[in-house]
């Protein structure tokens, strides 16, 4: 396959040249070979955990720990060995960063050159750029900072209302913008608090074909990591990349509209497909193997779900902001695969060092000695996996 490269300061950034060889078969993969093909390419043999956050190109983060956080959840099926917090633990000699893509998350160093400069969609005030101002040379001059020592230096800087009620600290929301402007990069987590310094990121090139080629390259991502994509849902994600690229939306755009000269497609069941030119989802060694695995609710195989409706004839939800009377299938539901079957989910939860499931099903619960010894093997796996057990 051809590539071609972008020259950006001292950096090079490789990707594929829209004419790459295209997927030919004499027929059209079908939903069934999609979704095993889906599965396959996602849960790949485990490996390091650089090495796996790299095959992936990008890791979804959410704080909340139920019975860990997702990154962990989504890492520990690809990781040989993984531990929850492995992640936080060995992110400063890993070379990746903490940053915005499609959603906040854990990239490769590699990938930032693709998103910054980022330029925020709203300009702050000139008070706001006083204050912002006054904060980086604090970070420059102080190194590693924690929010706790810019609370105390800059407790004149006041208080706001937050996105989600209440209020903040100025000074803690300028340390995020700072962030997601590219001015500081998390430096490491100190107990799950962000621990920052500054930055600077060489200037781009900004010709043309330059960020058409940045927004080329960034879709690939994207495609790579949530492949096979229906139309809509590559559509949907192309829209998503505005946040961690929003001064390359229309590049964005125009790659989506060229889907079809740079990704393999097909129609299948009424829909366009996309997947990664190099790759063939009729393969059989896309055969599913007989593990059960608790995924995470952001992982890649069931982030899409319109996707997961497709491949397994019901809709999954994530309802931990949901409140509790209204919610149908409980507080954080881990889709329960068990093959290349959604049976259902799971809720678990730790309760004096005891690990705690609570299952619910799509359909008619599965039964018999194979179910519930490969239930007992992922449960211990997961008790493993959290510490409780060696």
């Amino acid at each position: 396959m051809r590539s071609r490269r972008v020259r950006r300061g001292c950096t090079t950034i490789r990707f594929r040249s829209r004419q790459a060889v295209r997927f030919v078969s004499k027929k059209s993969p079908d939903i069934n070979q999609l979704r095993r093909y889906a599965i396959a390419r996602s849960l790949f043999k485990p490996t390091a955990l650089g090495t796996a956050i790299k095959r992936l190109g990008f890791v979804q983060a959410d704080p909340m720990r139920a019975p860990a956080r997702a990154q962990d959840l989504i890492l520990r099926h690809r990781v040989r060995d993984y531990r929850a917090g492995e992640l936080e633990r060995r992110y400063p000699r890993l070379g990746i960063e903490e940053d915005c893509f499609v959603n906040y998350g854990f990239l490769p160093r590699e990938a930032l050159p693709l998103l910054h400069p980022r330029t925020a969609r709203r300009e702050w005030d000139a008070k706001t750029r006083r204050h912002a101002a006054e904060l980086l040379e604090f970070v420059r001059q102080h190194g590693p900072t924690h929010p706790t020592d810019v609370l105390e230096a800059f407790s004149h800087h006041g208080r706001q209302p937050g996105y989600w009620g209440g209020e903040l600290n100025v000074s803690t929301q300028l340390l995020d913008g700072l962030h997601y402007r590219g001015l500081l990069r998390v430096k490491r987590r100190d107990g799950g608090t962000r621990v920052y310094e500054a930055v600077e990121h060489p200037p781009a090139d900004d010709s043309p074909a330059a960020r058409q080629a940045r927004a080329e390259a960034l879709l690939d991502i994207v495609v790579a990591l949530y492949a096979p994509l229906p139309a809509a849902s590559l559509g949907y994600l192309t829209s998503l990349l505005g946040y961690g690229a929003p001064h390359l939306r229309m590049e964005a755009r125009q790659a989506f509209r060229q889907a079809k000269a740079r990704y393999a497609h097909a129609s299948v069941d009424g829909q366009t497909w996309f997947w990664p030119a190099d790759e063939n989802p009729a393969s059989r060694r896309h055969a599913p193997d007989a593990t059960l695995r608790l995924l995470a609710p952001f992982d890649p195989i069931v982030w899409d779900r319109r996707r997961f409706v497709r491949f397994w004839g019901w809709t999954y939800k994530f309802e931990a902001y949901t409140p509790a009377a209204k919610r149908t299938m409980g507080h954080y539901a881990l889709p329960l695969l068990w093959g290349e079957h959604m049976h259902g989910w799971a809720n678990l939860r730790v309760e004096k060092g005891v690990l705690k499931h609570e299952l619910g099903f799509a359909g008619a619960s599965p039964r018999g000695a194979a179910f519930k010894a490969a239930l007992e093997e992922e449960l211990q796996r997961m008790r493993v996996f959290l510490g409780l057990e060696r």
